[in-house]
């Protein structure tokens, strides 16, 4: 048994649960636990925690139900950043291939640091608003 505990998953709130967690679930490769898939038989999604899975099974994002929840402002701290993900890519060819990636499936670009050649990265909002980082 580990002296730390672990990580089971990173949780993020959202007005549209299953809008977020489609974004994320196609960004990053994910599929759901098998209760939290979309129901198909016509009835109403009411899901208001949905997990994400890697390959593995592991856990990797949850998104849940918030009604009051308010998108942050970076870089204005109006409204502050609560978290952030930053997600590692190998090269510049593939940092542009997910922001383009990201874009199409509703994350907006808020910050473009690509000039600097030794740390190029961007800052894009979840459709929910939540900061994240694609870097090299």
């Amino acid at each position: 048994m580990s002296d730390y505990p672990v990580l089971v998953h990173t949780a993020i709130d959202a007005h549209d649960c299953r809008g977020l967690a489609e974004f994320y679930r196609e960004f990053l490769g994910l599929h759901y636990r098998d209760r939290d898939k979309p129901p198909t038989d016509g009835s109403p999604d009411e899901a208001d925690w949905i997990v994400l899975l890697d390959d593995n099974g592991n856990r990797v994002v949850t998104v849940q139900k918030k009604e009051g929840t308010t998108a942050p402002t970076w870089p204005s701290e109006a409204v502050p950043m609560q978290m952030h993900m930053d997600f590692a890519v190998p090269t510049l060819e593939d940092l542009e291939r997910h922001r383009e990636r990201a874009e199409k499936l509703g994350a907006r670009l808020l910050y473009d640091r690509t000039h600097v050649r030794d740390a190029p990265l961007y800052v894009l909002a979840d459709p929910a608003g939540h900061p994240f980082c694609l870097l090299v």
